[in-house]
């Protein structure tokens, strides 16, 4: 008897189980983002959360969980329930740098997660502020040479202080790591000349950098259509190769359901030319064609990569 009853009771778990996965969504979805309101994956979650709206019939409400490069809000997506209704639009910072960065973890960027999709890459420029002299990246390096002791640049994210560190190795210059809580904050200080050299995502940087309040010398990548004529870092540095990318994961055990019908309407939006151009104007080079499958190998494979840059950038793990 109590064989049949543990049997029904699966059975109805099962199927109960079966109808929330089909009625999915039915709720509000969080969509976590690891940095603060107004950073480059603020702005490229709200685009696509706007979106996403649209074509799942429920709210998608961006919350930005900022701090300790990112490990707050992957803490909190890891441990959340693995429904659906809780989404990670993230970076390499934790999911790739992280787990070369510190020695501990508060979760494991393979294991904890279930892959949706790969949004797109961010680029970043190497800028300085208007007091800078140097127009270019082989002019920055010979001003620093000129006047050790007095250069210094912020950081919000692994690609942000790893790129500076590498430059500060590769070219021999002086200069000093600051950390900030956010890429504006960061920004606005370099502006006003707190510190001197910055290595800015394009979402937060491309409005300054038109407007004249900083000035642009290279692309961490590849030369981008974003900012023609800008040089890439290699040009100058050769092996100088960073870049940093947008995806959407869930917590671990996320019904295979739910993954592949969240994968599948991302794809969908981000087809749309009047989309795709507005992440591009924040800075976005949009990709979103690939499988979760694409992208869980994907991120296999940048955790190697920046094991490999943060360890040549000199950097110690805290």
């Amino acid at each position: 008897m109590r064989s049949v009853l543990r049997l029904a009771v699966l059975l109805l778990s099962s199927a109960l189980a079966c109808a929330a996965q089909a009625q999915y969504p039915n709720k509000p979805i969080r969509l976590v983002v690891p940095f603060a309101a107004g950073s480059a994956t603020d702005s490229i979650a709200r685009v696509v959360a706007q979106a996403l709206i649209e074509r799942l019939g429920q709210p998608v409400i961006v919350d930005p969980k900022p701090g300790a490069s990112g490990q707050i809000a992957a803490e909190l997506v890891a441990k959340s329930a693995p429904d659906g209704y809780t989404l990670f639009m993230t970076t390499n910072t934790s999911h790739s740098a992280n787990p070369a960065m510190f020695k501990k973890l508060p979760y494991d960027p393979i294991k904890d997660f279930a892959p949706i999709l790969l949004v797109g890459e961010v680029p970043f420029a190497l800028v300085v502020n208007n007091a800078v002299p140097a127009k270019t990246t082989a002019e920055l390096i010979a001003y620093g040479k000129a006047n050790p002791g007095k250069l210094s640049f912020p950081y919000a994210s692994s690609t942000a202080q790893v790129a500076g560190e590498t430059l500060r190795v590769m070219s021999g210059i002086e200069a000093v790591a600051v950390a900030y809580k956010s890429s504006p904050q960061a920004a606005t200080d370099l502006i006003s000349g707190q510190t001197q050299f910055y290595f800015i995502d394009f979402g937060t940087g491309l409005p300054h950098i038109k407007s004249g309040r900083m000035r642009a010398l290279a692309a961490t990548n590849k030369r981008t259509a974003l900012l023609p004529g800008l040089p890439a870092m290699s040009e100058t540095l050769p092996g100088f190769v960073l870049t940093s990318w947008n995806g959407v994961l869930a917590p671990a055990g996320t019904p295979k359901e739910i993954v592949n019908r969240l994968n599948t309407e991302m794809r969908a939006v981000l087809t749309r030319p009047e989309l795709r151009e507005r992440l591009n104007v924040i800075g976005l080079e949009v990709m979103g064609t690939g499988t979760p499958e694409d992208f869980g190998a994907f991120l296999q494979i940048e955790i190697a990569k920046w094991a490999k840059w943060v360890k040549d950038a000199g950097i110690t793990p805290e």
